[in-house]
């Protein structure tokens, strides 16, 4: 989340006007987050967030985020719900720009998740799996395997700005990455930006997950690779390390629900570089393409060397637990 279209009242007023939803008390601008323009509401009695669609959002593919945070909410998952405006719509059309408004999931982000918290996330994980694999409508996964060689042309000649070991280190992972990518695993539909900020809890109970616009179809487990370089490093930069315990806590959860075979097993050790290779690229490319004015904390993708480290040497699934 993040705010790149500035509103006052009178425009936040404007576009409830659309919805049933009473009278604004007040809003503010969330932060954190880098793809979309985000508000808090307070109407009337209730909370709701404001979603306004920028930069790597396609209109086109609104509808399916809608129906898939519609459908999971159905099997009792826990997630925001879509509001249907005046014209019966979930999506909005307002001064040019596609909007949604959801329900507001209670609760936080944890930035220090302990192994419980692992575990548990790993449960709702695989629960979610189990769910989305029975749904019919699908989105392709635009930034997965087939996408990151071009991604990288975009910011080769200027990501040594960032690092200067930035070219070489990303085109050796991403030879070894396409080389070795694998075909044909269990498959569904994923969130597939499963970080600390969008995994909420009410003291230490899971609480939902929110922020479903990167939501594809693409492997279970490349999911689980997210997980572990999302969820399982601990520390800053160069002092970074991959933490067995929460990494075993996360599939001891996940597999508690959905049991993994031994092609994904075999998969991980790739998926999870492949994963490290994604976030670092589009970190690079925001972190090399701000948009002036917008209030955006960009994240560093440097941090992301020390995960491609990690798994580069890595032999096996069993390397992740021991």
């Amino acid at each position: 989340m993040a705010v790149y279209t500035k509103f006052n009242q009178n425009k936040i007023e404007q576009i409830l006007s659309h919805y049933n939803l009473g009278k604004l008390n007040s809003f503010r601008g969330i932060e954190e987050g880098i793809e979309n323009t985000n508000y808090f509401l307070s109407v009337e009695k209730k909370k709701f967030i404001l979603t306004i669609y920028e930069k790597r959002v396609k209109s086109e593919d609104l509808p399916f985020f809608s129906n898939l945070m519609t459908a999971l909410n159905k099997e009792n998952f826990k997630c925001p719900v879509p509001l249907i405006n005046k014209q019966n719509k979930t999506i909005t059309d307002f001064d040019g720009k596609k909007l949604m408004i959801v329900s507001f999931l209670e609760g936080k982000a944890k930035q220090d998740l302990s192994p419980a918290n692992c575990k548990s996330i790993g449960i709702e994980v695989a629960k979610m799996h189990e769910i989305t694999k029975n749904f019919k409508f699908k989105r392709k996964n635009n930034l997965s395997v087939n996408s990151w060689r071009n991604l990288f042309s975009s910011v080769k000649e200027k990501c040594s700005k960032i690092h200067q070991d930035l070219p070489k280190l990303i085109e050796e992972n991403l030879k070894d990455i396409e080389n070795n990518w694998p075909e044909n695993l269990p498959r569904g539909i994923i969130h597939a930006d499963l970080f600390h900020d969008n995994i909420f809890f009410i003291k230490d109970k899971f609480s939902g997950i929110i922020d479903f616009y990167f939501s594809c179809e693409d492997f279970f487990a490349f999911e689980i690779a997210i997980c572990f370089n999302a969820l399982c490093f601990d520390g800053l930069k160069d002092n970074l390390s991959f933490n067995v315990t929460k990494a075993k806590n996360f599939i001891d959860g996940y597999t508690s629900i959905r049991k993994l075979t031994n092609e994904e097993k075999n998969s991980i050790k790739v998926l999870s570089q492949g994963a490290a290779i994604r976030f670092l690229l589009t970190r690079v490319f925001d972190a090399l393409n701000t948009v002036e004015g917008a209030i955006v904390k960009t994240k560093d993708p440097v941090e992301y060397l020390k995960r491609l480290e990690f798994h580069k040497n890595a032999k096996d699934y069993g390397d992740y637990f021991f």
